[in-house]
């Protein structure tokens, strides 16, 4: 951000580095006329049989006529020449308005125009600079922090049945576009990579070890309720012992992450979360669930009543939650850019959505953007106008001065030289 704020600034500089670049032109292209004056002057005073004198003269004399013309007419651009009423002086204050509307114009018709705006925009990374920003702990702490402060004085001031209404519109709308299939998909595909139904197996065999280990009465009266009555009944608890150990054997080695067994289930998992999102049928199976799901009354009952327990605690516990709801805000914020950060498609995705609302926005607006512009300037007052514009394009206009200083001295040199010749 450091480096942004640097580059930034290097580009726009500050009006205090303006102002003194300004005069040091004003200072540059002034010295350059009193110069010419003084060496016209030790010219014409000096008695010399030398040529080259005349020579000289004559460039300082047209190169004082060149910059005290070009002086003049950068002058005349901004006030009137030494406060004289002189005609078509003073010319950017007495056609303020018409600056104004001819300003509106030019940005509206050359700026804010589709085939202007859309390259630009194209370069932006909208989203990926949200995405960044967010990613970074320090603003997402500082962004949910604020929204859970201001979180409870919002939903204060929202009616509760506009906020019902915009909660459930908002709640049909994303369920409605994102497939179940392919988010039950994600949801497994999130949970294994994350070793949470690794965690969860390797909990469940030890659960099953301790049982059988702690049940082996029970294997074992089962084996002789299904053995015959001719068997003896020390063969039967032998038959119950052998598969007792077995049992246990089997799921110890389940252990290893490598077993067979775990790795056929691993394989079965990863099938399931392929189908789930790239199965026609089954995304068709999961559309046809959810529809009957949000079909089905008490589905809908539950839901309404899941909402009214929500809204009370809304109203009741949310001022004392605001640390819990922070916590909340940021855990997501950082979610968020993270989930941005790694799909590529979702950021391209959201960038083409940004950028199509930003033209649709500026190009219904066009018009009233350049309008606005005009007005601003048709109301800031002469001496603001002048400033302004004199501080953007003074400093290119010392140049002007200087040139005229220059070139008129080349010219007056050239007629000068030309004239001896011909004579």
């Amino acid at each position: 951000m450091l480096e942004r704020g640097q580059r930034s600034s290097s580009r726009w500089p500050k009006t205090e580095d303006r102002l003194a670049e300004l005069k040091r032109m004003r200072a540059i292209a002034t010295l350059l006329l009193v110069s010419m004056t003084i060496v016209f002057i030790l010219t014409t005073v000096i008695k010399s049989d030398q040529v080259w004198i005349l020579y000289v003269r004559a460039f300082a004399e047209a190169a004082m006529v060149g910059a005290c013309a070009d002086w003049f007419a950068v002058v005349a651009l901004f006030r009137r020449p030494f406060g004289l009423p002189i005609p078509h002086t003073a010319i950017v204050p007495a056609n303020q308005q018409r600056i104004g509307e001819s300003l509106g114009r030019f940005i509206t018709n050359n700026f804010l125009t589709w085939k202007a705006i859309s390259p630009k925009l194209a370069e932006i990374d909208i989203a990926g600079s949200v995405a960044h920003w967010l990613g970074d702990p320090v603003n997402a702490h500082k962004l949910a922090a604020y929204g859970a402060y201001f979180l409870p004085e919002i939903i204060k001031k929202v009616p509760r049945d506009r906020l019902g209404e915009f909660v459930g519109s908002l709640s049909r709308r994303g369920v409605d576009s994102i497939p179940a299939a392919l988010l039950a998909s994600r949801v497994l595909e999130t949970l294994w990579a994350q070793g949470q139904t690794q965690a969860l197996l390797d909990s469940a065999i030890e659960h099953a070890r301790t049982w059988l280990a702690s049940h082996e009465s029970f294997v074992q009266q089962k084996v002789m309720e299904k053995s015959s009555p001719w068997v003896p009944k020390w063969l039967d608890a032998m038959l119950a012992k052998r598969i007792m150990t077995g049992l246990l054997a089997t799921i110890e080695e389940m252990r290893n992450p490598n077993h067979p067994w775990r790795i056929e289930l691993r394989k079965a998992i990863e099938k399931v979360i392929e189908d789930l999102a790239n199965d026609p049928a089954l995304i068709a199976r999961g559309e046809a669930l959810k529809a009957q799901w949000f079909a089905n009354p008490t589905f809908l009952a539950q839901i309404e009543f899941l909402w009214t327990s929500i809204e009370e605690s809304l109203y009741s516990d949310l001022p004392d939650q605001v640390e819990t709801i922070a916590a909340a805000f940021e855990a997501a914020l950082l979610g968020l850019a993270k989930w941005l950060d790694e799909e590529p498609a979702l950021l391209e995705m959201a960038n083409r959505r940004i950028r199509l609302l930003l033209l649709r926005l500026i190009l219904h607006r066009r018009v009233e953007i350049g309008s606005y512009i005009a007005r601003v300037v048709q109301t800031w007052d002469t001496s603001t106008l002048v400033s302004k514009l004199e501080l953007q394009v003074g400093k290119d206009l010392q140049y002007v001065r200087i040139n005229g200083t220059l070139v008129g001295g080349l010219v007056g040199l050239s007629i000068f030289a030309a004239t001896r010749w011909l004579k």
